[in-house]
């Protein structure tokens, strides 16, 4: 459950205003509407470039998770044997009026627009906790 300062048992899924902090019951922030997610998924070696690219145009930081592809130009094979490539998926929690700036050097510095150099979407953050503490208390 999340509290409204002044409000109780408001459940987050009812709370439809923008860009408000509210407390949970443990008295932690918890940011509503502030955030974008980008998701980033390119060959296993380029997180680097990605999180480079990312942090000089604003963003704190980013999660590398590994994976593989199966997308029509990740088909290959050595020998006869088919091989699966290996990913690399970046996901960059950021400040929406940050989302742009990031999102076009990410494009850049992995040469996103080329066919098979890799993928990047934006996903809206409905709430986030963990990363509120650098901004004000709204009520």
């Amino acid at each position: 459950m999340v509290q409204k300062e002044g409000k109780k048992n408001s459940n987050i899924s009812n709370i439809k205003n923008n860009n408000q902090i509210y407390k949970n019951q443990n008295n932690r922030n918890i940011c509503l509407n502030h955030h974008d997610l980008i998701v980033t998924i390119v060959d296993k070696g380029n997180a680097e470039l990605i999180l480079n690219a990312s942090k000089n145009a604003g963003a704190e930081g980013g999660t590398v998770i590994y994976g593989r592809g199966t997308g029509i130009h990740e088909k290959g094979s050595i020998m006869g044997i088919p091989i699966e490539p290996e990913k690399e998926i970046i996901l960059t929690i950021i400040d929406k009026d940050k989302t742009n700036k990031i999102l076009n050097s990410i494009i850049k510095a992995g040469n996103l627009n080329e066919p098979g150099a890799g993928i990047v979407f934006v996903l809206d953050v409905k709430a986030v906790a963990g990363i509120c503490h650098f901004k004000p208390s709204k009520g």
